[in-house]
């Protein structure tokens, strides 16, 4: 794999769609995306909507719901909903604190 986060299979390039949960995982997905022209998406704990509205680049989506929380549900839904406007590409999720 090269270092500028696409995918090789066969002879195309695959895009990778990067979800931040936290601001520092938002922060570290922008600078990637900065580079390599991914999509990123993140939950409303991110950014809030106002930082978003003024200052987030053309290829930032953002969830009007967090992420974190109990229920696994939240980030099932956001991955479904990721993968129907980006078919076919793989998405990166932020580990979650603490997780294993």
């Amino acid at each position: 794999m090269s270092n500028d986060f696409r995918l090789r299979q066969g002879s195309k390039d695959r895009h990778m769609v990067l979800l931040a949960i936290s601001p520092k995982g938002l922060a570290d997905a922008l600078r990637i995306s900065a580079k390599t022209g991914e999509a990123v998406w993140c939950g409303s704990e991110a950014v809030t909507e106002s930082e978003f509205n003024a200052s987030m680049p053309a290829r930032v989506t953002r969830f009007v719901y967090g992420l974190t929380g109990d229920s696994a549900t939240l980030l099932d839904d956001a991955l479904e909903t990721i993968a129907e406007h980006h078919p076919a590409q793989t998405i990166w999720v932020e580990s979650a604190p603490g997780a294993a």
